[in-house]
């Protein structure tokens, strides 16, 4: 009975002893496996930031050896472009009015302080659709015949502020893929003449050219795309707003019919 409650002893001291040096391994283990953990961490970082390095300066070497006769056109050609589509896309974006609101608030107006008070409420309200609001209500004495033809008159004119340059954008769009083709070319001609001049059929010849060839190329085809993200961006609000204001049109002669006939009664 003793020696068998000896060794449940000694079993039980051993289990324990066990588990404590189990424990002090899994500790002894837990800093270093955060420092592994913490480089491979960095490691990746690393990595993720040279490669987002490396993208740029291989873009930014590829621009330069693209040569900087035709790749400065190019470039031009985006810088102007985008400048031009950003212009017109704040300009589109402060145009844009609420016409349901605005044709609201312009009857109210017209049915409690007359046609001062509606002209008014347009002066108040920016966009093309108070515009032409404003100058309908301006002709609203003479009838609603002569209002709606200043209304459409005046719809001729908006239309013309809200394309205004957006030309130029789709101007860009078709020059720099053709100047990156002209690049493509002129580098070809460029390397049929090494080989000409060199009078052998060599790889290193011809290699530089048709590299730059290939750049403009490239390059012209990324800006063309660039610019026409922005120009059917600009031609949809465009359409939008061009809506809006005949719809806006339609209405705001149904206002002065119904106003008219009111003072008739």
């Amino acid at each position: 009975m003793k020696r068998l409650f000896s060794i449940l002893v000694i079993a039980t001291i051993m289990a324990f002893g066990a588990e404590n040096v189990n424990a002090s391994n899994n500790v002894n283990a837990l800093p270093a496996t955060i420092v592994n953990f913490t480089q491979d961490e960095n490691q990746v970082a690393e990595e993720m930031e040279t490669e987002e390095v490396g993208f740029h300066q291989e873009l930014k070497r590829r621009f330069i050896e693209g040569g900087p006769g035709f790749m400065g056109i190019v470039l031009l050609s985006l810088i102007l472009g985008l400048a031009i589509a950003i212009e017109r896309i704040i300009y589109l974006n402060l145009a844009t009015t609420n016409t349901k609101k605005l044709s609201q608030d312009v009857e109210d107006a017209l049915n409690t302080g007359g046609i001062e008070a509606a002209k008014e409420v347009c002066r108040n309200t920016s966009g093309p659709v108070a515009s032409i609001f404003y100058q309908g209500l301006d002709r609203a004495e003479e009838g609603p015949e002569a209002a709606e033809k200043a209304v459409v008159a005046y719809g001729g004119v908006q239309m013309g502020q809200l394309e205004k340059n957006v030309s130029w954008v789709s101007l860009f769009i078709a020059i720099a893929p053709m100047l990156g083709f002209m690049g493509t070319v002129i580098g070809m001609i460029e390397a049929f003449d090494r080989i000409e001049a060199a009078g052998d059929m060599q790889p290193s010849l011809v290699a530089g050219g048709i590299k730059i060839a290939l750049l403009t190329t490239v390059f012209g085809l990324i800006v063309a795309i660039i610019l026409q993200i922005f120009y059917n961006y600009i031609i949809a609000k465009i359409d939008r707003i061009v809506n809006d204001m005949e719809d806006a049109s339609i209405t705001l002669i149904d206002i002065l019919v119904d106003y008219k006939n009111k003072r008739r009664v």
